[in-house]
């Protein structure tokens, strides 16, 4: 296994190469030069990474601790935490830009289960978990060159966020975001047209853990207007689990809203948990529709079909589909929506292990791997200003595409939740936000001891922010 001190290694080495390229010869530019930066010019005019978050998290579950301890309720859990992001990318030199990014995350106190790199906190595992373990690691460290017209090739640790992040994301949400090691390449030689491809052989998750593999992604968007966008994807992905069932194969396969995988009566070999390769297929249109000066129509539809891939297993057979409108007058809008993620007869579900998954199925992640019945999710999201201020709220129905064994009965309503937030700019670079989420569980009968099941859940979010 690659080490991160190899990686950096790795990735500095292929930025002095490329700066001693293009210091030897100019770059093949089809576009006009523009003004030539000097090196030391490049430096003073390039542009800020920096930002601070401070942030108080709580989280009020219903659930049960582990083994030895089944029989007693989780703590509640309460993290105080600070995100400092440094850096500075470069102005272009020579058609090449240089980016570094450092990330530090420190816990001011423990009274949470931080679930560094996927296992328990030691000592913590009586409480919830809140998944912002302290932190200190190169964030970002990337070489852009723009030699070609239109086109951006960058090499190094990155983020990506591509159209809602439904399917990949930086998960910029959590202290500790995801980003990816390798190369991609952004080119908008054809009119209105945007196509991203990339090859990473590394992702950090926000549990901090470095998962190794190949991520191969195209992403074609055509700009029917400003507001209005076709997207097509591919998305293929071979690295091991990528923490999207917590790494327990057959013990999540016997959940009542388990992770994917055949089940206790089947020995460990193979299935859709211990290799969960996948590629998946995609298109995507998305948009915003002025009808006069103060309407404006909303629309998505979005369908996919994820396969396995590779020495994926065959288990993996799932869509995902969206659809879903509403109405903007001024500057507030209310939608309502409809999301699938298909069940292969309850044995494996549609997966988005890449995605920034907290912004979906409700912000209080109980659903940010699919359980294998699948999920289909409806809800109302309405969003708006008033002065400085902007709010939002969504409220979500939850039922499964394939019926669950609840306590007692087969069931398929997972529950509902209600979300809602306020975000206020005190200043340029000051802003504020207050979050809430209430997820309430259907379809429970009888007691709750040693019952695998999704309880309610409450959490709080306090955030102040910082950006130079």
């Amino acid at each position: 296994m690659k080490s991160k001190n190899s990686f950096k290694l790795n990735i500095i080495m292929a930025c002095v190469t490329m700066a001693i390229s293009g210091m030897a010869q100019t770059a093949y530019a089809e576009e006009e030069p523009m003004a030539e930066y000097t090196f030391l010019d490049s430096i003073k005019d390039g542009k800020p990474m920096t930002n601070f978050r401070l942030r108080y998290e709580s989280v009020d579950q219903e659930a049960f601790q582990p083994a030895p301890n089944a029989s007693k309720k989780l703590d509640s859990a309460h993290a105080f935490t600070l995100r400092s992001l440094i850096g500075w990318q470069t102005a272009p030199y020579k058609n090449f830009s240089f980016a570094a990014q450092l990330t530090d995350v420190h816990e001011f106190n423990h009274n949470f289960n931080d679930r560094r790199e996927n296992l328990s906190e030691p000592g913590k595992a009586n409480y919830a978990n809140i998944v912002d373990p302290s932190f200190t690691d190169v964030n970002q460290l990337f070489v852009d060159w723009t030699g070609i017209k239109n086109t951006k090739v960058r090499l190094g640790r990155q983020q990506v966020n591509l159209d809602n992040v439904r399917f990949i994301g930086d998960i910029g949400f959590r202290q500790n975001m995801q980003v990816f090691d390798g190369v991609s390449v952004l080119n908008k030689s054809i009119p209105d047209t945007e196509i991203f491809a990339a090859h990473f052989d590394q992702v950090r998750q926000i549990n901090t853990e470095l998962r190794q593999g190949d991520i191969e992604i195209v992403n074609a968007k055509y700009r029917i207007s400003p507001s209005e966008s076709l997207v097509g994807y591919a998305y293929l992905v071979d690295v091991a689990n990528l923490g999207q069932n917590n790494g327990n194969p057959l013990a999540l396969s016997t959940a009542a809203q388990g992770g994917n995988g055949l089940g206790a009566s089947q020995d460990l070999v193979k299935t859709a948990t211990t290799d969960a390769s996948s590629k998946t297929f995609g298109l995507r249109l998305d948009g915003v529709r002025k009808i006069d000066d103060t309407w404006k129509a909303l629309y998505t539809a979005e369908y996919a079909k994820q396969t396995d891939y590779k020495d994926g297993s065959d288990l993996i057979d799932a869509h995902y589909f969206k659809l879903g409108g509403g109405a903007m007058y001024n500057t507030w809008s209310v939608r309502i929506d409809h999301e699938k993620l298909s069940s292969n007869d309850g044995k494996y579900a549609f997966q988005t292990p890449l995605g920034t998954n907290h912004l979906f199925q409700g912000w209080a992640d109980q659903f940010l791997a699919t359980p294998r019945q699948g999920i289909e999710d409806t809800f109302v999201t309405v969003a708006g200003s008033i002065g400085k201020a902007k709010l939002q709220a969504e409220y979500h129905v939850f039922k499964s595409d394939e019926k669950f064994q609840s306590i007692g009965k087969l069931g398929d309503k997972y529950g509902t939740e209600f979300d809602a937030s306020v975000m206020y700019p005190f200043t340029d670079k000051i802003s504020g936000k207050l979050e809430y989420a209430k997820f309430n569980e259907s379809d429970v009968y009888g007691g709750l001891t040693n019952a695998a099941r999704k309880g309610d859940k409450e959490v709080v979010w306090v955030t102040g922010m910082y950006t130079f």
